[in-house]
């Protein structure tokens, strides 16, 4: 079957492109590992030289990539600029600092000499998803080539131009032909991929499905592994919160890439207190959104990346509604295109699918609690632990909960976004291991212990 690329706002099909075979596939691999033998032994700061240049070809190009993306899977142009700025700002962070974060650690023991190096594992497989078609992809490479290694890109199967113009920015860069390739295919060839003997690890980045599938592979065959999976990120509204920015950043955070985020405040849990003036603000702030065109650069909210993902959110907004769930609708999408209208959830009961389930779309449930105990309680009553904001004016309080709330990422009064300088990642069900900062560039090395006797 062809990978198609289809524009969400017009429906057309913009290319074809016919799948790569698993011959293709290995000889590409089998180029990942000539490439290899040379590139691990270079000093790391000539191996993160080209990543300088490829944060100005980001910069450069920044709209070109970010029509990429708006035209393949219906980012508004603002965001899909913004997104393409992180990528720059990824390689920035690991051409100025991955030399420290890999230079050997000398560790005083009994030894005549002892110390701990880092050295690359091999040939690096990255499933990167759809919604952040550039800024996923970018965050991956970036560290893996700077540790050593080499990448095969399998993208998301409705984004293959965004993988091809990926491959060819490195390219240009200045990597050596072949140290970072796409693959144009589907999920069965890279489960062969991680089957094989072709890869020496696998960095995955998409639904709880997909990890599973992958994590049982890797598992398998003894594969190093990174997950970065869904969340249910839940947004704590405290009775003493800034209630105005606390829903103005709240409807950011719930309508960024329509919804299609995986750190997304998901699950609005409000304090009895101060709930229906927190509703009355979130929902006139919704409702002075524009939702359209993603190409024009005045709107907020664009369509849903594929037409099979509308009938999964009616879906999961229709049981919430036959459950009880009073339904507060957002601004109307034009009559083209794969839009839904965002909607707000009250009345809200624990056995709903927008509340069980991860939601990837513009939908909001609004839980009411009565105290801190059941405001933790149900922040951590889901199985996913991505991340978590929580709005209070009380320091003490903030600094007391963020050791309760499970999550990988905490933000207190203010949005949950990655940032290179930071490790980013999830516990629970929301993955294994950690993207960014020298973490992520450590999670595909051998961490090598040596010992001089004496």
């Amino acid at each position: 079957m062809k990978l198609r690329s289809i524009n969400p706002y017009s429906g057309d099909v913009t290319e074809e492109f016919d799948p790569f075979s698993y011959e293709a596939c290995r000889e590409a691999a089998g180029k990942s590992q000539a490439v290899l033998k040379e590139w691990k032994k270079l000093p790391v700061s000539k191996r993160v030289e080209p990543l300088a240049r490829l944060a100005s070809m980001f910069r450069e190009r920044k709209r070109k990539y970010a029509e990429i993306a708006t035209m393949e899977m219906g980012k508004p142009i603002k965001q899909a600029m913004g997104e393409v700025e992180k990528c720059a700002l990824a390689c920035d962070y690991y051409y100025q600092n991955s030399e420290k974060y890999l230079r050997d650690e000398v560790i005083e023991t009994h030894a005549a000499k002892s110390y701990v190096t880092f050295e690359p594992l091999g040939v690096i497989l990255g499933i990167m998803p759809w919604n952040f078609p550039f800024g996923q992809a970018g965050r991956w490479a970036a560290p893996t080539l700077a540790a050593g290694n080499v990448c095969l890109l399998k993208h998301a199967s409705n984004v293959p131009i965004a993988a091809l113009e990926i491959e060819k920015a490195f390219r240009e860069a200045g990597f050596p032909e072949n140290a970072f390739q796409t693959l144009l295919i589907g999920p069965d060839m890279a489960e062969r991929l991680i089957e094989s003997d072709l890869i020496d690890g696998v960095s995955l980045t998409g639904s709880l499905n997909a990890g599973s599938k992958v994590g049982a592979l890797a598992g398998k065959h003894i594969r190093k592994l990174v997950l970065e999976l869904g969340g249910s990120d839940p947004c704590m509204i405290f009775e003493d919160a800034d209630l105005e920015k606390a829903a103005r950043t709240a409807v950011s955070a719930r309508t960024v890439n329509a919804g299609q985020s995986c750190i997304a405040a998901k699950r609005m849990i409000v304090m009895e207190k101060v709930a229906d003036e927190f509703l009355h603000k979130f929902l006139a702030v919704l409702n002075g959104l524009r939702i359209g065109d993603p190409m024009d650069e005045t709107t907020d909210i664009g369509p849903i990346a594929r037409e099979e993902f509308l009938q999964v959110l009616k879906d999961q907004l229709e049981d919430a509604r036959r459950k009880g769930g009073q339904i507060h609708l957002g601004p109307k999408p034009p009559d083209k295109g794969f839009f839904f209208q965002p909607a707000v959830v009250t009345n809200v009961s624990p056995d709903m699918r927008v509340v069980k389930e991860e939601v990837f779309g513009p939908i909001a449930p609004l839980i009411i609690v009565k105290d801190e105990e059941e405001m933790i309680r149900t922040a951590n009553g889901t199985e996913f632990g991505l991340g978590a904001s929580m709005w209070t004016r009380d320091a003490d309080r903030a600094a007391r909960l963020v050791k309760e709330v499970q999550a990988g990422f905490v933000s207190v009064n203010g949005l949950v976004k990655s940032d290179p300088r930071l490790p980013f990642g999830g516990i629970k069900k929301s993955g294994v291991g950690r993207e960014l900062a020298h973490y992520g560039l450590r999670e595909f090395v051998n961490v090598k212990t040596v010992f001089y006797a004496k």
